[in-house]
């Protein structure tokens, strides 16, 4: 796979090194990246669904152990509006705000949005 703006390998679980992300996904991301005109890190992506202490807890996969979610760095208030902003553009449908990340998914269910 060939993207523009990542390595698949900044999507590693942080406990496992695994990295189950779809395809799909990665590819919406760096258009994402893309559409934002500024570099962004991740700082969670797949997360090992038996592993990793988040996903452990949880008796339903959730959309990081499903290889469709990533949390992105935040360091101001403007970029946190862009990349919402771009991210309601391009289809994401789920986003989490919080101070210091912002979540995005592609879920199949309802669009939603959120705050930490």
């Amino acid at each position: 796979m060939n993207l523009k703006h990542f390595d698949p390998s900044e999507f590693n679980c942080q406990v496992t090194g695994h990295n189950n992300m779809e395809k799909d996904f990665l590819e919406k991301m760096d258009e994402l990246r893309d559409a934002c005109g500024f570099p962004f890190t991740i700082t969670s992506g797949y997360r090992d669904p038996t592993e990793h202490p988040i996903e452990a807890k949880k008796e339903v996969p959730g959309t990081h152990a499903q290889g469709i979610a990533a949390d992105i760095k935040i360091t101001n208030a403007v970029f946190r509006l862009k990349i919402v902003t771009k991210a309601i553009e391009l289809g994401f449908t789920g986003i989490g705000i919080a101070s210091d990340f912002v979540h995005v998914d592609t879920r199949g269910t309802t669009p939603v949005m959120w705050v930490y």
